[in-house]
């Protein structure tokens, strides 16, 4: 197969009044996970349509696992799709396991792979109550089940961890990871921006159905070149500017506090300022050398930080 699992060239998408999604290029490899991220009405889900073949775009060329997913051949593949609606609906009289077995005979699989999977999404214990009686987590595990059915090579989740519990949600992430590692790319979209960041190989950033960034978060990161947060402990604010030779000006400061440590016996004073990503190596060069140092944390610019600023940037030059 190649290694382009998703392949988009110029797609755009245009109803009657509304620019639902303006010319896109984008691509996604097998064993990569993509977040897609954005406002309500910014154009995900409309991506994800066209991607699945439900809608048909308005123009431009849309490759999914090597063919057109509106082609009369889409059949013969659209068993190696998994997907999410951010909205999930079962049938309510049937049972967890009824739903899953008659899913799972629609993409050719056996019910042994649809009970490992409830065992899998921690719902084997409810499988046999009405889906009627579940919780919104119940129904979004079942959900995740149905979407991990047959191994799929392409996987597309809207809003996957919404209703899920803290063990849910890790137990979510260690299903995605392995299907990764065996070639499945991912497409996440996600408003629960700190608990996807460190599972997403890159992010893409969508308003008002354009592109505003797409790559990795490094790569985002060295574009928008935000300051990067430095907490010091041990040092005064007078050492700190003195060993970084006038770098740091009163603008950079941040506001102090004392805080308990993992690398310390008790709690120490941090000193916190902000510093460019071009001067931060320098910085942490001289303040290491100081023997009074205790501790130092770095904080990158985290994807919520990059979202607004791409967000806010965009509506600067849209205005």
């Amino acid at each position: 197969m190649n290694d382009i699992a998703v392949e988009l060239k110029g797609v755009c998408k245009y109803y009657p009044n509304i620019n639902a999604l303006h010319p896109l290029s984008m691509s996604v490899k097998a064993g990569e996970v993509l977040g897609l991220f954005g406002h309500n009405g910014a154009g995900k889900s409309t991506l994800m349509k066209l991607i699945l073949g439900v809608l048909k775009p308005s123009g431009g060329e849309i490759l999914a696992l090597g063919h057109c997913p509106r082609s009369n051949k889409s059949h013969d593949y659209r068993t190696l799709f998994g997907y999410l609606p951010e909205n999930v609906s079962f049938y309510e009289q049937l049972t967890g396991r009824e739903v899953l077995h008659y899913l799972a005979k629609l993409k050719g699989h056996g019910k042994a792979q649809a009970d490992r999977l409830l065992e899998e999404v921690n719902l084997a214990p409810a499988a046999d109550r009405a889906v009627k009686t579940y919780s919104k987590g119940m129904r979004q595990r079942l959900g995740l089940a149905q979407a991990f059915l047959g191994e799929p090579k392409l996987l597309i989740l809207d809003e996957p961890t919404v209703g899920l519990d803290p063990v849910a949600t890790q137990d979510f992430y260690l299903t995605v990871d392995r299907l990764k590692s065996g070639g499945c790319a991912v497409i996440l979209c996600s408003h629960v921006l700190p608990g996807v960041e460190s599972h997403i190989d890159r992010a893409m950033i969508l308003s008002k159905g354009r592109k505003l960034a797409l790559g990795h978060l490094a790569e985002l990161r060295e574009a928008a070149n935000l300051p990067i947060e430095v907490s010091v402990a041990g040092l005064s604010r007078l050492a700190i500017e003195e060993k970084t030779n006038g770098i740091i000006t009163e603008s950079d400061w941040l506001q102090s506090s004392t805080e308990n440590s993992s690398s310390l016996a008790n709690s120490a004073m941090y000193h916190r300022f902000n510093t460019s990503a071009d001067n931060k190596l320098d910085i942490l060069r001289n303040l290491s050398t100081d023997s009074d140092l205790q501790d130092l944390h770095i904080k990158l610019p985290s994807l919520e930080d990059l979202y607004r600023y791409y967000l806010s940037d965009f509506n600067k030059t849209a205005v």
